[in-house]
C-alpha cells in the first residue's frame, strides 16, 4: 500500500508526517490537528517571535518572574535535565553566543554571564541576574515531534515517521523505517524503529554548537548522527556530542539509558558507537 506524507512549514522547517498505507485515511483530519499543534508551539517556544514566550523570558529584568505554559515549563525541565546528562555541553542559555556565531561575529563570543532560575513546584522561571538569554534551536523542533507524537497516540495512528525537515525524525509503530546518514562522501543505510534520530555538523547546524567553555578547541567532528529514546532527546544529545570526543561519548553511551547510538563521520565513513536498536 502507498504511503501518504502531509507537511507544514514551521519554525523554520519543512515538519512532515509518513502514514502508513493502512492509516493514509486519516491523513486529512491529522493534518489539521498536528499543525495547528505547530503553530501554537511555534508561538510559544521560538525567540523569534516578539510575543513568545521565550522573548519575555529573555525580556525578563533582574527580580522578574514569568508565568509559563504546560508546553514551554515542559521543555525548559527537559532542556535543564539534558544540560546535567550531558556535562554541560547542552546549554539553552547561550542565546547572546549563538546568535554571535550565527550572524557571523567576529572575535570571541559574548561572555556566559547572569542566572535564570525554574521555580521547583509552580510553572514559573525568574531572572537572577540579567545576561542568559533562551535558545531552543537544540531542541525545539524535537520537543515539537514528541508533542505530535502524543497526539498521533491520541488518534492511535501507528505506523508512522515524523520528521521536522531532515535533522530529527521520529519513528513510531511497529514498522522500521529505512534511513539514509548521508556523510560529505558517503552515505550509510539503518532501519529506524520506535526511536528517534537526530543530525548534527558544522555545515547544517554549526551556528547551533557552542561550547559553554570559551577556551574549548573542538573535537573535528563535522558531522554525526544520534539515535535516542524521543526525538528531543536525540535533538539534544546530537548538539552535545559535537563537542564531545570518542572516549567521552562511549561514557555517554553507557551511562544514559535513553542515548542508543552515535555515528560520527570519520575517514568519509560513518563509525558507529552504540547498538543501534
Amino acid at each position: 500500500m502507498n504511503d501518504r506524507v502531509i507537511r507544514h512549514e514551521a519554525m523554520n522547517t519543512t515538519f512532515s508526517l509518513r502514514l502508513a498505507g493502512d492509516a493514509a485515511g486519516l491523513a486529512g483530519d491529522l493534518a489539521f490537528e498536528l499543525f495547528h499543534e505547530l503553530d501554537r508551539l511555534e508561538d510559544k517556544l521560538s525567540r523569534f517571535r516578539e510575543d513568545s514566550e521565550v522573548t519575555r523570558i529573555n525580556r525578563l529584568r533582574a527580580g522578574e518572574s514569568l508565568r509559563l505554559s504546560e508546553e514551554c515549563d515542559a521543555c525548559l525541565r527537559l532542556a535543564l535535565d539534558l544540560h546535567g546528562r550531558t556535562g554541560g555541553r547542552f546549554d539553552v542559555t547561550l542565546g547572546r553566543a549563538i546568535e554571535h556565531r550565527k550572524g557571523g561575529g567576529t572575535g570571541p563570543a559574548p561572555a556566559s554571564t547572569g542566572q535564570l532560575a525554574l521555580d521547583p513546584t509552580e510553572p514559573m522561571i525568574s531572572c537572577l541576574e540579567p545576561g542568559r538569554e533562551i535558545d531552543l534551536g537544540g531542541i525545539g523542533k524535537g520537543f515539537a515531534l514528541d508533542q505530535l507524537n502524543r497526539r498521533l497516540d491520541e488518534w492511535d495512528a501507528p505506523d508512522s515517521l515524523l520528521a521536522a525537515g531532515a535533522s530529527t525524525q521520529l519513528a513510531r509503530g511497529g514498522r522500521r523505517w529505512p534511513i539514509e546518514l548521508r556523510g560529505e562522501a558517503a552515505s550509510h543505510g539503518l532501519e529506524l524503529g520506535e526511536a528517534a534520530l537526530s543530525a548534527s555538523g558544522t555545515r547544517i547546524q554549526g551556528a547551533h554548537v557552542v561550547h559553554p567553555d570559551p577556551d574549548w578547541r573542538g573535537t573535528g567532528w563535522t558531522r554525526l548522527w544520534v539515535i535516542a529514546a524521543s526525538a528531543a532527546e536525540a535533538d539534544a544529545w546530537s548538539t552535545a556530542a559535537m563537542l564531545m570526543d570518542r572516549d567521552e561519548l562511549l561514557g555517554a553511551l553507557a551511562g544514559d539509558s535513553a542515548l542508543r547510538a552515535v555515528f560520527i563521520e570519520q575517514d568519509g565513513e560513518p563509525l558507529q558507537l552504540g547498538e543501534a536498536r
